[in-house]
């Protein structure tokens, strides 16, 4: 038993060392940007591994130099009203928690759908791509204090700029010199909604070998984008106005 007693606390002083860890990582990026994400690494390490030369591209660029055509088209893709909840969809994840439990049979740790851009963002600067429940539980905890320690504004930049566009590409800024040769600031509505419609699966966008089994449309996704671009909302809307 004091073996045990021991091993208990030595796991929940792990836990927590590593939860002051995350705390201090973003603490600094309130002023600091981000010099990498766990994904880019994962990333870089698969397509390069000890090579110096690596086709790995990522060039961060400041929220207010990002056309607000890519920034609409994106918040259409991945998360309508990013900037009127607290970080998570509960009604999402509970229609994904169902999903999940009918298919449960076939994977029992795949837990997938319903995450905000928040938590797609605290996925990719911290944790695995491995699906658990625990890592689940870990990416709602980093969720809670991203949004409590940074502004709204704040997590988009850093998602922008650090979201995967394609193989080995990072970021707006590497993403629209990749496809289009131009700046973040300089995408029209069309290239923008191209551009969102990858996310769910950029490096089938970028890469024809990977297309064979996604089941991604980008034409038709590229459609609805374009004409759901204008009713999303770039700032916090009042509670008043919202209801």
């Amino acid at each position: 038993m004091r073996w045990l007693r021991y091993f208990l606390k030595c796991v929940l002083g792990g836990f927590i060392a590593m939860q002051i860890y995350f705390v201090i990582q973003i603490g600094l990026w309130v002023a600091l940007n981000p010099s990498g994400t766990a994904f880019q690494r994962a990333e870089r390490w698969r397509l390069c591994g000890l090579h110096w030369s690596c086709p790995v591209q990522s060039s961060w660029v400041p929220y207010d130099k990002i056309s607000s055509n890519l920034k609409r088209a994106v918040l259409v893709s991945e998360d309508d009203i990013f900037f009127q909840h607290m970080g998570v969809r509960v009604e999402d994840m509970q229609k994904a928690w169902a999903k999940n439990q009918q298919g449960s049979g076939k994977s029992k740790t795949a837990l997938r759908g319903g995450s905000t851009i928040t938590q797609q963002l605290a996925k990719n600067l911290f944790l695995s791509s491995e699906q658990n429940y625990f890592r689940k539980a870990q990416e709602l905890l980093i969720t809670g204090l991203l949004e409590t320690m940074l502004s709204k504004q704040r997590l988009y930049e850093i998602y922008l700029n650090s979201v995967e566009w394609g193989e080995g590409i990072f970021g707006i800024g590497a993403a629209s010199q990749h496809y289009y040769g131009i700046s973040p600031s300089s995408l029209n509505r069309e290239q923008s909604a191209a551009l969102a419609s990858a996310l769910p699966a950029p490096k089938c966008f970028d890469k024809a070998q990977y297309c064979r089994k996604a089941n991604i449309h980008f034409p038709t996704r590229q459609d609805f984008i374009l004409e759901n671009m204008d009713r999303v909302a770039l700032t916090p809307i009042p509670k008043q106005k919202a209801r």
